[in-house]
C-alpha cells in the first residue's frame, strides 16, 4: 500500500504539473539525453556493421568489443568522463553511447551476414556493384535485425539515463537522485515508475515496428499461423 499511497502523492503533487520540475518537461529532458546517445551510436555503429558484415573481416573482433563493451561500469565511466571533460552533457553521453554501440553493431553484423547469399550472388550477376548490393539487398534484409538491435539498445540507455542526475543534469533521473537524498519516497517511486513506463513504451514502438519492417512474403506467412 505504500506504493500506491507514494505514486499518489507523486503525480499529485503541483510541482509535477508546472515549472522546471514537471513530469513533462523531465521526461523530455529525459528523451534528449536518449536521442543524443542513441544517434551518435548509430552513427558510429551501423556503417561499421554493415560493412563488417557485408565483407565479413572483423566478426571476432566486433563479438568481443561487444562483450568487453557492456562489461563498463556506467557509473565508472560518468566520472571518469567528468574528470577529463568536466561536469555537462558530454559526462552523460559518453557513457550511454558506449552502452548503446555493441547492439547496434552485432545487429548491423548479424542483420547483413543473414542475407541469403544465393541473393547477393544473383544481385551481383546482373550487374549491381558491391555498394549497391549493399544497399539495395542487404539493408532491406537486415532491417528487422536492425530494428531489434535498435530496440535493445533504446531500452539499456532510457533505463541508464537516469545516470544524468548523478552529475547535476535532468532527467526523470532527477526525481530518483532527489528522492533518496531527501528521503521523500514518493518522489523516488514516481520517478523509477516513469523511467520503467518510458523502457517499456519504447520497447512496444519497436515491436510494432520490426512487424513492419518484415519482408512481405514473411510478413503473410506469420499472419496465417
Amino acid at each position: 500500500m505504500n506504493w500506491l499511497s507514494w505514486l499518489g502523492d507523486f503525480f499529485s503533487s503541483p510541482d509535477r504539473r508546472t515549472g522546471p520540475n514537471a513530469i513533462t518537461q523531465r521526461i523530455a529532458e529525459h528523451l534528449v539525453f536518449s536521442g543524443e546517445a542513441l544517434l551518435y551510436a548509430a552513427v558510429l555503429a551501423v556503417p561499421l556493421g554493415l560493412l563488417i558484415g557485408y565483407t565479413g573481416r572483423g566478426t571476432a573482433v566486433v563479438t568481443a568489443l561487444a562483450g568487453a563493451t557492456r562489461a563498463l561500469p556506467t557509473l565508472g565511466l560518468v566520472t571518469f568522463t567528468v574528470l577529463l571533460a568536466g561536469v555537462g552533457d558530454t559526462a552523460v553521453l559518453v557513457p550511454l553511447v558506449a552502452l548503446a554501440v555493441p547492439p547496434l553493431l552485432v545487429a548491423a553484423v548479424e542483420g547483413v551476414r543473414g542475407t541469403d547469399p544465393d541473393v547477393r550472388d544473383a544481385a551481383r550477376g546482373v550487374g549491381l556493384t558491391h555498394p549497391q548490393v549493399l544497399r539495395q539487398v542487404c539493408l532491406p534484409s537486415a532491417l528487422p535485425t536492425l530494428l531489434a538491435g535498435f530496440r535493445t539498445a533504446t531500452v539499456q540507455v532510457i533505463a541508464t539515463a537516469t545516470v544524468a542526475a548523478y552529475v547535476g543534469l535532468g532527467g526523470l533521473g532527477r526525481y530518483v537522485i532527489d528522492g533518496l537524498a531527501t528521503r521523500d519516497f514518493a518522489l523516488t517511486a514516481g520517478g523509477a515508475l516513469l523511467v520503467v513506463l518510458l523502457a517499456v513504451g519504447a520497447q512496444l514502438l519497436f515491436t510494432v515496428l520490426a512487424r513492419f519492417a518484415l519482408p512481405p512474403g514473411l510478413r503473410a506467412q506469420r499472419r496465417a499461423r
